[in-house]
């Protein structure tokens, strides 16, 4: 699968070298042109991984997207109102993450959200503690983590 993604950019740059634009645009033009040759001759190139991964990871961008909006309008609103409706808490994720590259990707995704922190992970690095604004409940806080960021995150990666 890397080497199809690598495949993909590298016709990306040859098509902005062919082209002689070397803009963002172009760049875009490419990968989507890489992408219909490499899904053409994927019979010849072996398997179809990498075309299988694309849409998780579109409906995965699209997921951190809707979460990172809805956690600004969430922090702003509290900003904006005289009424302060934050609850801090510090809570234990354990994670399904087992790699260095999962457990920081889910780290810092959960520290790029407003709202939401990560502080540290256990030295057995089963356990992720994140500080929340928001903790009503320290039980749906890390089922939100656990089910949605994380569960959607792996998908992706393995």
């Amino acid at each position: 699968m890397r080497n199809q993604l690598l495949f993909n950019i590298l016709l990306a740059i040859s098509w902005m070298l062919l082209s002689g634009e070397l803009t963002a645009e172009t760049f875009i033009e490419g990968i989507i042109i890489g992408f219909l040759i490499l899904w053409v001759s994927r019979n010849a190139l072996g398997g179809s991984k990498y075309f299988n991964k694309i849409p998780i990871t579109l409906k995965f961008l699209f997921y951190f997207i809707k979460e990172l909006i809805k956690a600004n309008l969430i922090v702003a609103y509290d900003i904006i109102t005289p009424k302060d409706y934050m609850k801090p808490g510090i809570v234990a994720i354990p994670l399904d993450a087992k790699t260095d590259l999962e457990i920081t990707l889910f780290a810092n995704l959960i520290t790029l959200t407003p709202g939401t922190l990560s502080l540290d992970v256990s030295n057995d690095k089963k356990t992720l503690y994140v500080h929340g604004l928001y903790v009503k409940d320290a039980e749906s806080f890390r089922r939100e983590l656990k089910e949605g960021l994380e569960k959607r995150l792996l998908e992706v990666l393995r």
